[in-house]
């Protein structure tokens, strides 16, 4: 690597480029001065991983091109796409595996940095072909970049598709659960209001206190058990009626 940048040392690149170059790659872009070309893009980016390797490709005024990475001149950027596609390749494969919120999470969160590094791959060989426009290999790869770009940006919809729909059905789950169980309280206060009026008719005459009734006929409880049904029932009923619907604010 240069001691001015971290491009290479070996190459002999103006100085202009050192001079807009740090100690990173920085953004993916493309700079052009005096025949001369630099493409600066970024490998493809692991989840969770925050800092991006960068990639360089120049062209010299002979038309001549060098990579940074294994692979001479252009192959080595076709390989660089090659290894994007790749890696939606595998994310799409693990969405179609996917079966809850928590499979798609981690698959949006490495989709999303792909996307955008994609785009910015497109871009910058966009720029490289309006700067090199007699180079005709350069244009099928950024075609290529582009099917790449629309392939990342399909994968990113469907995933996020995907977490919608899940989360809509995991949503409706929830409410049809929540009405079974307010279905079940409501039966158990049925049943409960069915037999509350015995209850307390049968403690206020269980108490031991003389009430005149103590020598009654056994025609009384039957009596008194058919009062207590028959209110058990009018309570019933009152509970079961559903209640009114709030009315809109004026």
């Amino acid at each position: 690597m240069s001691a001015k940048t971290i491009l290479p040392s070996s190459w002999e690149v103006p100085e202009v480029f050192h001079s807009r170059l740090g100690k990173s790659a920085g953004r993916q872009r493309t700079m052009s001065h005096e025949g001369h070309l630099l493409i600066i893009l970024h490998d493809v980016p692991e989840p969770g991983v925050p800092e991006r390797t960068g990639v360089f490709f120049w062209r010299n005024p002979q038309a001549e091109w060098k990579t940074s990475v294994a692979g001479a001149g252009l192959p080595g950027l076709k390989e660089l796409l090659e290894r994007y596609a790749k890696a939606i390749d595998a994310r799409e494969a693990e969405l179609h595996q996917a079966s809850s919120v928590g499979d798609l999470l981690p698959i949006r969160r490495a989709a999303v940095p792909i996307a955008r590094s994609s785009r910015n791959v497109h871009a910058a060989l966009q720029a490289a072909r309006e700067a090199a426009s007699d180079d005709r290999e350069l244009i099928i790869l950024r075609d290529r970049a582009y099917e790449i770009e629309r392939a990342a940006e399909l994968l990113l919809e469907d995933v996020k598709t995907a977490i919608d729909v899940e989360t809509a059905e995991q949503a409706e789950l929830q409410a049809e659960l929540a009405h079974q169980v307010s279905m079940t309280a409501q039966r158990l206060n049925l049943l409960v209001g069915f037999f509350v009026p015995i209850s307390a008719i049968a403690s206020f005459f269980g108490m031991n206190l003389k009430n005149g009734l103590e020598e009654a006929p056994p025609g009384l409880f039957w009596v008194i058990l058919g009062v207590g049904l028959v209110f058990g029932l009018m309570l019933r009923g009152a509970l079961a009626k559903p209640p009114k619907p709030l009315e809109p604010k004026k």
